[in-house]
């Protein structure tokens, strides 16, 4: 059994995400967007701080085997909100599974999906 990284488990959720039909990115968390504050020399010069993995949570479970995972998103206004979200929790939950199971890992896996805003497409 190999120990599973906060830092995968971000990535593998992140991916999960925003294949997602109607995912516009992932919302940073305030640490994030503080961190992308301190930076604005590097935002200035065109460089993307702020990784795809910063609109996610995730945690091993305290008192028991298992994970619990939030996910932060924007999505695009052409599709539902509702059914964007479900197949987010749905996406990100499966490849959180997956990734726990080639670890040689089980445990429940509690997914939380939150849209924190809605955007138009640019053409």
């Amino acid at each position: 059994m190999t120990p599973v990284r906060t830092a995968d488990m971000h990535h593998v959720a992140a991916q999960a995400a925003l294949a997602v039909p109607g995912v516009a990115g992932l919302q940073p968390t305030l640490k994030h967007r503080l961190a992308g504050a301190a930076t604005r020399i590097q935002q200035a010069l065109g460089i993307d701080t702020l990784p795809s993995e910063a609109g996610i949570r995730a945690e091993e479970l305290p008192d028991a085997p298992g994970w619990r995972v939030e996910v932060r998103c924007i999505l695009h206004d052409d599709r539902r909100a509702l059914d964007t979200a479900r197949e987010v929790h749905r996406q990100v939950r499966s490849a959180v599974t997956g990734h726990l199971a080639r670890q040689g890992m089980t445990g429940p896996v509690a997914v939380q999906v939150t849209v924190t805003q809605t955007i138009g497409r640019t053409s």
